[in-house]
């Protein structure tokens, strides 16, 4: 075998300025490839992660049987919601973590009533990683001794027809389904660029909603907020044993059209990928086919001296192969060179936020990773249609006679 990779080596460079052209093709598409791979990483750190913080942290903490009726957001208090909190804020990729009394219910004035998630929160707590805190167009955000003061967004403002210090009444079903109403003041107004969203969530204190549905002292959730997006597994595993009588979910659960978002973006750039990796291989088989007829006495002498043809074809499919590797390799390096480059540097898409909803999270720059998060299926992609490309020249080699090969002028 050492003798065939040295044969296939020697012809690989035979042809230099060919070589180095499909070398660089492939180099080229794996280093787009990279820094796609990066940008896209990049894009989910700075717009599904700002996703999450407004639909309401990574991870979700409920009492046992909350699955089984979340689509009517049950009031199922939580046996020991500080507990909880302490073993998440135990875990090192935890950012933050916090009790929250989340239901649905109704936001009410003259303009109609109008269909809102009523979320009670421990302002301080969620002022670091809630975007809807951080994002006040108008008043003020909410504070622990707040009493009958409610945060709601600017598109159930406009809707209602209110803003700072104009009343409405909130109603929602209590712990035990009975009805509950409390007329609150309009502390502030968030404005995240997102309608939808902005309609369908209000805020008020924990403490307000303990006592508004007759709580004391309880929770029905906990929000756990993680550092970086990814590592929501590998949380839920370490809470989970010491956490068996509880229901933990992921953002994936909880939010599925978010997560069928990703999907759909990682599938369009797999066909994208592998349709550009089919022209580079167009290249490799045009480079080995024009190889074989040049080379058709030497495929003559190799047949005369012994080698069968399926010698002949191996001999071919490496050259092939090591296009291939050389080329990834290149495209590697230059990857890495462009995504290290463009994470000093940032890339500021803060222009177009206004061009999609989704855009709106875009809260300033993107930083890219490193692109190696399919690098390994990249690679092997590039080599396997290395090798389809060089198998028809192979076959093709393999096939001439040794005799009329060799009086081939």
């Amino acid at each position: 075998m050492s003798l065939y990779l040295r044969l296939a080596w020697r012809n690989v460079w035979r042809h230099r300025r060919r070589t180095v052209i499909v070398v660089l093709a492939i180099g080229m598409t794996v280093a787009m490839m990279m820094w796609y791979d990066g940008l896209m990483a990049g894009f989910e750190q700075g717009i599904y992660a700002n996703a999450i913080k407004v639909l309401g942290g990574n991870i979700q903490i409920h009492a046992a049987g909350y699955q089984a009726k979340a689509d009517q957001t049950p009031l199922l208090p939580l046996p020991d919601g500080q507990a909880v909190v302490k073993a998440a804020l135990a875990q090192p990729q935890v950012e933050a973590a916090s009790l929250r009394i989340n239901t649905g219910g109704l936001a009410i004035n003259h303009k109609g009533a109008f269909p809102v998630s009523i979320v009670g929160i421990e302002p301080e707590k969620e002022l670091p990683v809630n975007l809807n805190a951080q994002n006040v167009a108008a008043g003020r955000f909410l504070e622990t001794g707040d009493q009958d003061l409610i945060y709601i967004g600017k598109g159930l403002a406009d809707e209602m027809n209110v803003t700072v210090e104009d009343r409405i009444t909130l109603v929602g079903r209590g712990a035990h389904q009975q009805m509950r109403s409390r007329t609150m003041t309009v502390a502030g107004v968030f404005d995240i660029g997102m309608s939808d969203i902005e309609k369908r969530t209000v805020y008020i204190t924990l403490a307000e909603a303990q006592d508004l549905y007759n709580l004391p002292g309880q929770s029905t959730e906990v929000a756990v907020s993680l550092k970086n997006l990814g590592e929501e597994p590998a949380v839920i595993n370490a809470l989970s044993p010491g956490l068996s009588g509880y229901e933990i979910a992921s953002w994936q659960t909880n939010f599925p059209e978010l997560q069928s978002a990703i999907n759909t973006k990682g599938g369009v750039m797999n066909v994208f990928s592998v349709i550009i990796l089919g022209i580079v291989g167009i290249g490799i088989l045009n480079l080995l086919l024009m190889a074989v007829y040049e080379r058709t006495r030497e495929i003559g002498l190799l047949g005369a001296i012994g080698l069968r043809p399926g010698q002949i074809s191996i001999l071919f499919l490496l050259e092939g192969a090591m296009m291939g590797l050389v080329g990834v390799v290149f495209g590697v390096a230059l990857g890495l060179c462009i995504n290290i480059l463009f994470r000093r540097v940032g890339l500021d898409f803060s222009a177009y936020s206004s061009i999609t909803e989704y855009m709106a999270l875009v809260s300033g720059k993107i930083y890219p990773t490193l692109g190696l998060e399919k690098l390994a299926l990249r690679t092997f992609f590039v080599l396997v249609i290395s090798l389809l490309a060089a198998w028809y020249p192979a076959y093709e080699a393999s096939q001439k006679d040794p005799a009329e090969a060799l009086h081939y002028v």
